[in-house]
């Protein structure tokens, strides 16, 4: 039998033909299992080019996938040294933010809903590595780091958590619900992104262009009945779809043990390919996804990705996130797995540039947060008036006369 990572597609016959790549390491048979050590990739150190722009290659660790009917991705990967420390503003920029939020948060100037992405960056950062602009993404209600690597300012996200009129989503969306071009949510509900995403696939294989549709949902999500009918759509029409599941471990606050009977989710398609990616590793998951995405833009439709990661947080804001796992877990992956101080050690360890230019990073990106921040709290909230309230509903010129409403003196008139 095949080990998980090198089994071969019995029904795609350009991959069934090719040489399957697997590092010389492992021997056919071997079961491994992805993992999470966010410090893993190695290179040639003499090979590290002097120029800022220069394209170097990166080994990634023999544990960064596991696949199902799929030819692993390859295990090294182009990088520069410019790219390389965008990738560490990025994380570093979104963490900064989201402990902003959580800040905010405490001092009861953010209300309702919070759910933050805390160790889970890499992820979001990795994501957005490999597409392009063109492609689109969605994902559940852990959406803020989506929302800004799409093109969202640290302003507009912090401005929607407060309310403000200047949010994301005018500040009528709250942190579940934030979009851009290119970025169609945060959604509220479990699982309901997972079919709006194929739909977002279709639309794609529509018109004809070379894109993919990139939809994310949580390991408690994961046995929801419309994610099998959103897969099995988007099999029987071939679309360019990546589901993917952010596997941090805990659904709300229940293991993924003890609430899924298959946890390998990348095996959840059955019919469809499946990619389980260290999620910790921002490299890996760029490669995965270039991977995934050229696989489903070529005609030969979907795939299921299982993105093996970890929050430190609680589910939301109002879990402590420590009746159900121990403090001691949680500072074990925070010392030993973290995506950004993996991402510096590689950075140093290759000199791609000095701890000190490091530090200057961090600098940047706690300042820009902290500057944001104080623009959003300035920030006007939305008159509660009946047209602010209704100018969301339609697009501007297609308005009905007006809008019933419970009585004809309350009806609303465009």
């Amino acid at each position: 039998m095949f080990s998980r990572a090198l089994r071969v597609p019995r029904t795609a016959a350009p991959l069934a033909a090719r040489a399957i790549r697997r590092p010389a390491a492992v021997p056919i048979g071997a079961v491994r299992s992805v993992t999470t050590n966010a410090a893993s990739s190695h290179v040639d150190k003499s090979a590290v080019p002097d120029a800022e722009d220069q394209p170097f290659s990166v080994t990634l660790s023999d544990e960064s996938f596991e696949t199902y009917e799929l030819d692993p991705p390859p295990y090294t990967l182009e990088v520069s040294k410019k790219e390389l420390k965008q990738m560490y503003y990025d994380m570093v920029l979104t963490r900064q933010m989201e402990m902003a939020a959580d800040r905010l948060y405490k001092e009861k100037k953010i209300r309702g809903f919070c759910h933050l992405s805390t160790g889970q960056e890499a992820v979001a950062v990795g994501i957005e590595g490999a597409i392009t602009k063109e492609d689109d993404v969605i994902t559940a209600y852990r959406c803020h780091g989506y929302a800004l690597m799409r093109g969202g300012t640290v302003r507009s996200i912090i401005g929607e958590l407060l309310g403000r009129r200047e949010g994301i989503a005018y500040g009528k969306g709250g942190s579940m619900h934030m979009f851009t071009k290119g970025f169609y949510g945060g959604n509220g509900i479990v699982g309901a992104q997972v079919p709006v995403g194929a739909g977002l696939a279709f639309a794609h294989k529509y018109m004809g262009r070379k894109n993919a549709s990139i939809i994310l949902y949580g390991d408690g999500a994961s046995n929801q009945g419309q994610v099998f009918e959103a897969f099995n759509m988007a099999k029987l029409w071939k679309l360019p779809a990546l589901f993917g599941c952010e596997n941090n471990k805990y659904g709300m606050g229940t293991a993924a043990a003890r609430s899924s009977a298959l946890t390998d989710y990348y095996k959840r398609g059955q019919y469809m390919p499946g990619l389980k990616v260290n999620g910790m590793d921002v490299l890996a998951v760029k490669a995965a996804v270039k991977h995934a995405r050229e696989f489903a833009v070529n005609e030969n439709g979907p795939l299921v990705l299982e993105y093996v990661t970890y929050r430190y947080g609680g589910h939301s804001m109002s879990d402590p996130g420590t009746t159900y796992r121990t403090r001691e877990e949680i500072q074990r992956m925070r010392s030993t797995n973290d995506p950004i101080a993996g991402l510096k050690t590689k950075i140093l360890d290759w000199n791609v540039c000095t701890e000190d230019e490091l530090k200057t990073i961090d600098k940047e990106a706690r300042k820009h947060v902290n500057e944001e921040v104080a623009i959003a709290e300035a920030m006007a909230v939305p008159e509660a008036t009946p047209k602010i309230l209704y100018e969301d509903i339609y697009v501007p010129g297609t308005e009905p006369k007006f809008i019933r409403d419970r009585t004809l003196e309350e009806n609303y008139y465009y």
